[in-house]
């Protein structure tokens, strides 16, 4: 896994700058990679999204929401920055270098979404896309050998059944809006029990958000 070479050095240094260097250098002209993080997080959801929906076409929704959540999360960036050693060319004040800044999963990931803008405004699309293709999809089989992909609904079932020793049931509580882009919320229900809602724009989205929340509450406990 090789760092990205830029034909830009001004874009690279500012990908590579914490907002915490301003304070310390006290250059007015001088900005944060923060501008670049807000591109470089879309620029990384797309490309995932389009990866896996052309790779994965058996997954449904649901499990492509969370194997792209698992991708691109703090953890899994921060892996991949401190493969290409990323830590060691942030430029950070010195309290945030004395706090072990450059070890931060936070700043790392942030900083490596940041560096996809740069790359992107560098050098295009094409290359971004390559360089992603590189450093985060080689992520995904040890992602899925974990086996924690399954949908909110799937993972609802389980619980219930080991908890209740019941399924849960999802019901139309209410819909509304035009028959092109129809609202629905939907409820589910174990043992005539409402464990949650979701809304969504298709009976399967809201279905899904209602399982999460169910299941959120049901691991809390926060259900008997």
């Amino acid at each position: 896994m090789d760092f990205p070479i830029f034909k830009d050095e001004k874009l690279l240094n500012l990908a590579l700058t914490h907002r915490s260097y301003l304070n310390e250098v006290k250059k007015d002209r001088l900005s944060s990679n923060e501008r670049l993080e807000f591109l470089g997080d879309a620029i990384l959801s797309f490309f995932t999204s389009l990866y896996l929906y052309k790779n994965y076409p058996h997954y449904t929704e649901g499990q492509l929401t969370n194997l792209r959540a698992n991708l691109v999360k703090t953890p899994t960036l921060a892996k991949i920055a401190r493969e290409l050693k990323i830590g060691e060319r942030i430029r950070l004040s010195k309290g945030e270098e004395n706090t072990k800044g450059r070890e931060n999963p936070s700043i790392l990931a942030d900083t490596f979404e940041s560096l996809l803008a740069a790359l992107f405004l560098d050098q295009g699309l094409e290359k971004v896309e390559e360089f992603i293709s590189q450093t985060v999809f080689p992520l995904i089989p040890q992602i899925l050998e974990k086996g924690s992909l399954k949908d909110y609904k799937s993972l609802l079932q389980e619980k219930t059944q080991e908890k209740y020793h019941s399924s849960p049931q999802y019901l139309v509580e209410e819909e509304f809006g035009p028959d092109h882009a129809k609202t629905f919320i939907i409820g589910v229900y174990v043992n005539g029990t409402l464990l949650g809602k979701g809304t969504g724009s298709s009976k399967q989205r809201g279905e899904q958000v209602a399982a999460k929340v169910a299941l959120e509450k049901v691991k809390s406990g926060l259900l008997k």
